[in-house]
């Protein structure tokens, strides 16, 4: 497995999903477009194109998307190969050497979430995250670091998927269990943070100080956590969904209390 801590250029790569197509973008880079299903038949090829727009479909041969063992943290999993196209796109971009792109299926079976971090619950499952689908991080606590920093930072350097606004900085510590429209989620542990909170996410430009240093001076655990989190600042928060449902933008959060 490769991230923005091996490749920091890896994070100036956007994707979106567009007639149920994933959509790849990247500077200089002609978009890449892959089914978001990859199918598993024994058919000899798919079409592969936005819906809207039949002048882009184009034919890709089936027999590349092969499933493949891979190591995620010294962990087992499966992804399904995403074809030649996909991984010389990358690699082009990169200017390295060859990687594949894989995508995970409701079939395959996930890396334990519990083998890296012994806080969460016995059976919890992801894929390729590092721990956890979901992390939270507030404005306010962002706005309170930018206050300790001389180059202020942005949130795309700490890649939060849920962004909220209205609470004061580390609120989000004390959120044990909340709700976002109706989607339930519990809070497993504090997001530490590393070197990949260094790269730039305009330039993809790896600084390895700032603003890890600044959050290594304030954002340290309680010394009876250092077994969890080390030496790793922490800053966001992870949590399980405990009851799967559906959140838009603008949704309140709800701190559930017994």
């Amino acid at each position: 497995m490769v991230t923005a801590r091996q490749e920091p250029r890896l994070v100036l790569v956007s994707v979106a999903y567009e007639d149920d197509c994933l959509v790849f973008r990247a500077p200089g880079a002609e978009q890449l477009v892959l089914p978001s299903k990859l199918p598993s038949s024994n058919a000899n090829c798919v079409l592969v194109g936005f819906q809207k727009h039949p002048e882009s479909w184009r034919p890709v041969e089936l027999k590349r998307f092969t499933i493949t063992a891979l190591g995620i943290f010294g962990l087992d999993i499966k992804g399904r190969d995403c074809g030649d196209e996909a991984a010389q796109w990358f690699t082009n971009f990169l200017k390295t050497e060859a990687f594949r792109l894989v995508q995970f299926e409701k079939s395959m079976k996930g890396r334990a979430s519990r083998n890296i971090f012994p806080s969460f619950v016995q059976n919890y499952q992801v894929a390729y995250p590092d721990c956890s689908p979901v992390m939270i991080l507030s404005e306010a606590s962002l706005a309170d670091l930018n206050t300790r920093l001389e180059k202020k930072v942005k949130m795309d350097h700490f890649r939060p998927n849920i962004v909220v606004t209205g609470c004061d900085a580390f609120e989000e510590d004390t959120w044990d269990e909340i709700r976002i429209g109706s989607t339930e989620m519990k809070k497993v542990l504090a997001c530490p943070r590393c070197i990949m909170t260094t790269v730039d996410p305009d330039t993809g430009v790896i600084d390895r100080k700032e603003p890890l240093e600044t959050l290594k001076s304030y954002r340290l655990c309680n010394p009876s956590e250092k077994h969890i989190y080390k030496s790793s600042p922490l800053f966001g928060i992870y949590y399980s969904v405990e009851k799967i449902g559906s959140l838009k933008v603008g949704d309140p959060v709800y701190k559930m209390v017994q």
